[in-house]
């Protein structure tokens, strides 16, 4: 899933992984027009969801 920030121009998305650990979720916001780019690593479906939604705030 991916969206767009409203006036940030951030793109955030969020994927699910199967590891050998498990699942794992990833959340990445990207400022393309600068080739900048965050990732954040979660165990949990709930953390990785509440980090997609503070981004997109």
């Amino acid at each position: 899933m991916e969206k767009q920030h409203s006036y940030k121009k951030w793109e955030v998305s969020i994927s699910e992984y199967e590891t050998s650990k498990g699942k794992e979720w990833k959340v990445t916001r990207r400022l393309a027009e600068m080739s900048v780019a965050e990732t954040k690593l979660f165990l949990s479906k709930k953390d990785a969801v509440t980090q997609y939604e503070e981004w997109l705030q």
